[in-house]
């Protein structure tokens, strides 16, 4: 993913896309989707809520080889917002292994 700086502020490409990260928020909720933050405006774009992780090795593992055959994705419409202030953790994610479920 290329990004563009312009007077010290960082742009990413005009479809609002970022790199797809996990995103476990607060009160136990964890999605995973393109992650884009503006100061503490952040977004997830393409997301979906991690209803079940389906894993034997916690979500490191579906974040580096995708979801599993036992995770449950709910998938959002639009974006999803939510302010830094809410998150927990990130986990960076293997593109290749998401953006056919994305």
């Amino acid at each position: 993913m290329t990004n563009i700086v312009v007077d010290g502020k960082k742009y990413i490409p005009a479809n609002g896309e970022g790199s797809i990260k996990i995103v476990i928020l607060q009160r136990g909720w964890c999605m995973v989707g393109r992650f884009e933050r503006d100061g503490s405006n952040c977004k997830l774009h393409d997301a979906a809520v991690i209803r079940q992780w389906g894993t034997t090795r916690g979500l490191g593992q579906i974040a580096e080889g995708g979801p599993t055959d036992l995770t449950k994705l709910d998938k959002c419409y639009g974006a999803v917002g939510f302010d830094y202030l809410t998150v927990v953790a990130t986990i960076d994610c293997k593109e290749a292994a998401w953006e056919c479920v994305l």
